[in-house]
């Protein structure tokens, strides 16, 4: 809620598009930038405390920008730097947040748990906007940033009830700046060369991110000059997208979490059914087909990113979690970044047309990937089944 309040605000004192863009910049580029050394710092302190830290410090700065309004104090320079200060501890929140699942749920839990975090984030997404444009036209812009504020507030009295076990990153050095800079590089070190399945599978939800964020922010074009639906039938659209990926979180909290190998073919077979679901939507000839298309759609999109999170946090020591998805946070971000732009031109330049069916390319290619990692898994299966039955024969 607070970034649509946040702009309607900006734009209301400022009357600048330009000017109100940049609260957009200034809110992506700490997370681009500082990503990964959020990780390192979480990674050293209390998840639990941390959290609650980060939303109060939300909730005074976000209060604080009708206050200074209201008191004729509030330049524009000032607010530019209250947002990014904002933003720098906002992309702490959720290394912290993935950090802290392991410690709270038994490890064949992770899989439900992270399709329920992404189904409570994506209703958040889709209403938060709404819900704040209401407050707008109700109370007004100034008025809402308390409303956002309060959230926060709500949300740090929310954790303190949480009694997690505080888990210490070793320390090899007194310089803190070293002590950091050897703490990332451990966590790079950690993806790229012990565990080059993560790294891979990090990768595979990065080219799947890719189209399926540009194809979200594509839908009212998609609708409008496509499907040639208003914004009544528009809304219905973004209903089949939410309804199917609410399915995919019931499915996955019901079924028993899979091995790592069962969920790549998973990935692998939701990645080609949004393949074909995408531009199957150019041959849709009527409402219903294209939100049951769509419907499919978000039932992939559902599937992956907790798929994908759980292995992470399963295969990583909990002292590297928050490093560890501080780089797939920030890589997932990069790739929707561009996907976003990159469609957007592509349907912006050669239609929406071609813009879907590159779409539907990338989702081929994360599910070809995907099938390419199988031997690979399969190996590495076999492999660490294989140690203890070598220990056992040594031992006697």
């Amino acid at each position: 809620m607070s970034k649509v309040a946040l702009l309607w605000f900006v734009y209301a004192m400022t009357d600048s598009a330009l000017k109100m863009s940049l609260i957009g910049v200034l809110q992506t580029i700490p997370p681009l930038v500082f990503g990964p050394f959020a990780g390192v710092l979480i990674d050293r302190l209390d998840k639990r405390r941390a959290m609650i830290v980060i939303d109060l410090v939300r909730t005074g700065l976000l209060a604080s920008i009708p206050i200074l309004y209201g008191f004729g104090l509030l330049a524009l320079p000032w607010l530019y730097v209250l947002v990014f200060v904002i933003a720098m501890f906002s992309m702490a929140f959720g290394p912290a947040l993935n950090a802290t699942l392991p410690l709270i749920v038994k490890k064949e839990q992770l899989t439900g748990v992270n399709a329920l975090m992404q189904s409570a984030m994506t209703i958040g997404q889709l209403l938060g906007p709404a819900v704040s444009g209401m407050l707008i036209a109700a109370i007004g812009a100034q008025n809402a940033l308390f409303v956002n504020a309060a959230a926060f507030f709500l949300s740090a009295l929310c954790k303190i009830p949480l009694r997690l076990p505080h888990v210490r990153a070793h320390r090899s050095s007194d310089n803190v700046w070293t002590q950091a800079v050897k703490d990332l590089q451990d966590g790079i070190r950690f993806v790229f060369v012990k565990q080059r399945l993560l790294f891979l599978l990090m990768i595979v939800a990065s080219i799947f991110t890719l189209g399926s964020t540009a194809f979200v922010y594509l839908l009212p074009v998609i609708g409008d000059r496509l499907l040639h639906v208003g914004s009544v039938a528009l809304g219905w659209l973004w209903s089949s997208l939410s309804l199917g990926i609410l399915a995919t979180t019931v499915w996955l909290i019901w079924k028993p979490q899979q091995r790592v190998c069962m969920r790549i073919w998973m990935i692998a077979i939701a990645a080609a059914i949004a393949a074909v679901a995408v531009p199957g939507l150019l041959m849709s000839d009527s409402m219903l087909w294209a939100a049951g298309l769509i419907m499919a759609i978000g039932t992939t999109s559902g599937l992956i990113t907790p798929l994908v999170s759980a292995s992470l946090q399963e295969r990583t020591p909990k002292e590297l979690m928050a490093r560890v998805f501080g780089l797939f946070n920030t890589g997932t971000m990069v790739f929707s970044m561009i996907g976003m732009t990159l469609f957007g031109w592509v349907a912006d330049r050669f239609g929406p047309g071609v813009s879907l069916t590159a779409i539907g390319v990338v989702n081929g290619a994360t599910a070809l990937v995907s099938m390419g990692l199988l031997p690979w898994c399969y190996r590495l299966a076999k492999e660490t089944s294989s140690r203890p039955e070598q220990s056992l024969r040594r031992a006697s």
